[in-house]
C-alpha cells in the first residue's frame, strides 16, 4: 500500500487529503428530502461529488431538496450571495416558499435542473428522468466514472408494513407495485452503467417473498448482472460492514443477507437505525483489497441527550382544551397529581413524578417554524468538536423546524409518566405491563398483542435513539422526549438531528410533511461516511479517466495547431 492510499484511509470527511480536478457525478432516485445525497456532497470539502439529477415524487421533499440544490450551488458559484438564502432562513415574516433575486435567479434555475419532481415507474416519469440525464449540456457524462445512489420506497418491505398489508383479506404481495419499484432503479444501472451504486432500504427486505420466492435473493441476482445476452458491466455487491460480496457467478444461498445490515449506531449516528444498504461496484472498479470497501468505525457512541439536550425547551400544544401556557401548566399538573394519587404507584415513581412537580418550569411555546436563538448563540452544541462542526451553523439566528403537535390531556399523562420513567430507571416503560396504571392504557386493540404493544417509547437521554420512521408524521407516540417537564413528543428539528442532518437544512411544506420527510430520509452524516468508501474505491480510476481525457485534448490542439 503506497502512502497516498495511507493517507486516503485515514482521512476524516472534513479533512481530505487527496483532489480532483473535478467532481464525480451523482445521480440520486427516490431522493426523499435528500439525506443520501448531502452525505455525498458534504464528504471532505464539498467538492467531491456533485449530484446531476435527484428525482423524488413528493412534492415538498422536492421542494426541501431544490432549496438545498440552491444553497449548495451558492456556496460553489456565488458564495458572497448567500445571504440571500440565510436571509430567507431568518426571516420570521417570510410564510411562502423561497424567491430567488435576479442575482441568484439563474442558480434557482440550474437547482430546479437539479432536483426533479418525478414519479418514477411512469412512463411520464421515466421518460422525464432520462431526458435529464441526456441533456447534452447539464446531463451525466456516464463514459467517466459515476455513482448511482438511492433507496427505493420501502413500506411493502418493513416488518410493521407487511403486519398490516396481511391484514387485508385482498392483499397480494405480487400486485404490489412498490415491491418492484427498486427495478426502474435497476434500469438505470443497465442503461448508464454506473461505476458503482448504492442502494439503501429497510431490513424487512431480507424476509420479504412475493409467490414464496425471496425477493432479496432475487435483487442481489439483478444487481449483479445485466439480462442474458446484453451487455454492459457486472457487478459485485458488498457489505460495508463485513466485506461480505456476492458476484455475478455466486450461489446467492452462501449468502448470509445480515452481512447487509448497517447498525448506524456503531458510526457515530444517534440513532439505533438498521438498514440494508447494498454498495454495488462494477467489475472493472473492483478493489484490490476487502478492507476499502468497510466503514471506518472512528466515532464515539452519540446520544439523544448529547444532540437534542440543547435546543429551545418546549411544550406539546393541547388539543382537548384552548390552547395556552397556563392551561398547559393545569392539565401537565393534574395529570401528575393524578397519576401520584393511586395506590400502586410504588415509592420510586411517585417520587419521580414529585421532582416533575418540584422542577416544573414550563416553556412559553410549543415552537414554530422558526425558533428565535439567543444573540450569542450559545445553544446547540453537542459537547463534540465533530459533530458542532456537522451540525451546527453560527449564520442561523433561528431555529428551523422546531416545532412540536398538540396532544390529547390523555396522552399528556401517558407521556409524562414515561419520560418520568425511562428518567428514573433508564429505560422507556413497555406496553401494558409498564403502563400498569389506571388510565395509561390506550384504547387499542393491539395493546396487550402484536408488534404494536409497544406504542408509546420514550427516546432515552443517555442512548442512541430508537429508529426515526416516517411514522413519526402520524403520532409522536413512539418519540417521547425524555424530559418530562416538557411533557411532548420529538419536534421536528429535534428528530432532523437525531437523523444528523445539520442545522441549516430547511425542511419545506407543513409540520406533517417535514415529519414525514425526516422519517423517510437516510442520515446524511452515515451517508458521508459512506462516500468516504466510494471516493476511495475510485480515485484512481477517475483520476486515469480524466489524465486521459485531458492528454487526448492536448493531442487535438496540437493536431488543430500544426
Amino acid at each position: 500500500m503506497t502512502q497516498d492510499q495511507k493517507n486516503l484511509f485515514e482521512e476524516t470527511p472534513r479533512d481530505p487529503t487527496r483532489e480532483l480536478d473535478r467532481a464525480i457525478q451523482v445521480v440520486d432516485l427516490f431522493a426523499g428530502p435528500g439525506g443520501l445525497g448531502e452525505g455525498f456532497t458534504s464528504f471532505g470539502d464539498g467538492s467531491r461529488f456533485e449530484i446531476v439529477v435527484s428525482a423524488e415524487k413528493d412534492s415538498k421533499a422536492w421542494q426541501t431538496l431544490r432549496l438545498r440544490a440552491f444553497y449548495r450551488l451558492l456556496k460553489k458559484h456565488k458564495p458572497s450571495h448567500l445571504r440571500e438564502y440565510y436571509d430567507y432562513c431568518n426571516d420570521p415574516s417570510t410564510t411562502e416558499g423561497f424567491v430567488p433575486s435576479h442575482d441568484t435567479a439563474q442558480l434557482w434555475e440550474e437547482a430546479g435542473r437539479e432536483a426533479r419532481c418525478i414519479t418514477l415507474g411512469t412512463s411520464e416519469g421515466n421518460a422525464t428522468l432520462d431526458e435529464a440525464l441526456n441533456d447534452p449540456q447539464h446531463g451525466l457524462n456516464d463514459k467517466r466514472p459515476w455513482v448511482l445512489i438511492g433507496g427505493p420506497p420501502c413500506q411493502a418491505y418493513s416488518v410493521v408494513g407487511r403486519a398490516r398489508n396481511q391484514a387485508k383479506a385482498d392483499y397480494k404481495a405480487e400486485d404490489d407495485h412498490r415491491h418492484f419499484l427498486y427495478k426502474e432503479y435497476l434500469r438505470i444501472i443497465r442503461e448508464k452503467q454506473p461505476s458503482v451504486f448504492v442502494m439503501e432500504n429497510v431490513k424487512g427486505i431480507l424476509s420479504s417473498k412475493v409467490n414464496n420466492e425471496r425477493i432479496f435473493s432475487n435483487i442481489l441476482r439483478d444487481l449483479s448482472s445485466p439480462p442474458e445476452g446484453e451487455a454492459g458491466k457486472r457487478y459485485h455487491i458488498y457489505s460495508l460492514v463485513t466485506g461480505t460480496h456476492f458476484g455475478p457467478d455466486d450461489d446467492v444461498n452462501k449468502i448470509d443477507p445480515r452481512a447487509f445490515v448497517i447498525k448506524a449506531e456503531e458510526y457515530g449516528i444517534p440513532q439505533a437505525r438498521h438498514r440494508v444498504i447494498l454498495l454495488g461496484i462494477a467489475e472493472d472498479c473492483l478493489p484490490s483489497d476487502i478492507a476499502q470497501v468497510k466503514l471506518t468505525n472512528d466515532s464515539p457512541e452519540a446520544t439523544v441527550g448529547q444532540v437534542i439536550g440543547s435546543l429551545p425547551r418546549l411544550r406539546s400544544g393541547l388539543t382537548s382544551v384552548e390552547d395556552s401556557k397556563d392551561n398547559w401548566i393545569d392539565v401537565v399538573t393534574d395529570e401528575v397529581e393524578y397519576l401520584r394519587s393511586q395506590i400502586d404507584v410504588g415509592d420510586k415513581m411517585w417520587q419521580a413524578l414529585g421532582d416533575v412537580l418540584r422542577e416544573f418550569n414550563a416553556p412559553e411555546t410549543w415552537g414554530g417554524r422558526r425558533v428565535r436563538r439567543p444573540e450569542d448563540k450559545s445553544d446547540g452544541s453537542t459537547g463534540s468538536a465533530e459533530l458542532d462542526t456537522w451540525y451546527r451553523d453560527q449564520n442561523l439566528d433561528y431555529w428551523l423546524n422546531h416545532e412540536v403537535r398538540g396532544h390529547m390531556s390523555a396522552d399528556l399523562r401517558r407521556y409524562v409518566f414515561a419520560a418520568a420513567y425511562a428518567k428514573t430507571y433508564g429505560v422507556s416503560p413497555k406496553g401494558h405491563k409498564g403502563f400498569h396504571l389506571d388510565g395509561l392504557a390506550p384504547e387499542h386493540k393491539n395493546w396487550k398483542t402484536g408488534v404494536f404493544s409497544d406504542r408509546f417509547r420514550v427516546q432515552a437521554e443517555k442512548r442512541p435513539a430508537t429508529t426515526i420512521t416516517s411514522h413519526i408524521s402520524k403520532d409522536g407516540h413512539y418519540f417521547i422526549h425524555y424530559d418530562p417537564t416538557q411533557c411532548r413528543s420529538l419536534s421536528v428539528r429535534e428528530a432532523a438531528r437525531i437523523q444528523t442532518f445539520p442545522d441549516n437544512y430547511f425542511f419545506q411544506g407543513n409540520r406533517t410533511e417535514q415529519f414525514h420527510q425526516v422519517g423517510n430520509a437516510v442520515p446524511p452524516l452515515l451517508a458521508s461516511k459512506i462516500a468516504r468508501v466510494v471516493f476511495r474505491i475510485l480515485f484512481d480510476k477517475v483520476e486515469a479517466f480524466d489524465r486521459q481525457a485531458a492528454d487526448t485534448e492536448e493531442k487535438k490542439c496540437e493536431e488543430a495547431c500544426a
